[in-house]
């Protein structure tokens, strides 16, 4: 992989190579993730600044206090419907594509893609999904059918991030839905640094990964 710090002013690190698990591991390793320019091109990325949420800094409103006694909250039971909800190509700004899902779910099978759930009445109403390595969290997007679904399953995921002893919740872009919630911009050096940290932290965040993951 490319270092992280040879990305263009876009972020942009490379463009092209394969979506097997080895090679997406060892991008987040690098501080890259891969989405999408095209139908046809693959990038890797790698932005400046970069958007994090700090454990310690997510923003619970009231309101998003009482809607998490609204909906059950489940980890890792419907990932491939996770992702495909976020890959709902009637969203703007669709990004997420056959190839990523099919890479993603393998990346699940393998113990290293989670997804945290919400439900309504054993119906499927948000959630998100990400990679964890140590203890990095790399979220990659999330969905909502019903008021405040995603952010319930955000501070599920917070929740349990910092009862497991993880250090970094990377978010890739910060948003204005994701500013209000408490991410922040920090530098690429900065990431880099606390990437370091958490990839050398001893803990297992959702458990262990298979052998040949």
């Amino acid at each position: 992989m490319p270092p992280a710090q040879s990305a263009d002013d876009d972020g942009v690190v490379g463009v092209g190579a394969d979506l097997e698990p080895g090679t997406i591991l060892a991008a987040y390793r690098s501080g890259l993730f891969p989405m999408p320019v095209d139908d046809n091109r693959l990038a890797w990325w790698s932005p400046n600044p970069r958007g994090v949420i700090p454990l310690g800094g997510l923003r619970v409103t009231r309101s998003l206090r009482r809607s998490t006694t609204r909906y059950e909250v489940r980890i890792d039971t419907a990932f491939e419907a996770v992702i495909r909800n976020c890959a709902d190509p009637s969203r703007d700004g669709g990004w997420i594509t056959s190839r990523i899902i099919e890479a993603y779910c393998q990346l699940h099978e393998l113990g290293w893609a989670h997804s945290v759930e919400t439900w309504a009445d054993d119906r499927l109403v948000g959630g998100l999904y990400g990679i964890g390595i140590g203890g990095l969290f790399a979220g990659e997007s999330m969905f909502h059918h019903q008021v405040d679904a995603s952010k319930v399953a955000l501070v599920a995921l917070v929740t349990h991030l910092r009862s497991a002893g993880a250090v970094l919740l990377d978010v890739q872009w910060t948003t204005p839905h994701l500013r209000q919630l408490g991410a922040i911009d920090v530098t690429r050096d900065a990431y880099l640094a606390e990437l370091r940290t958490a990839l050398s932290a001893d803990v297992e965040l959702f458990g262990p990964v298979r052998p040949d993951g």
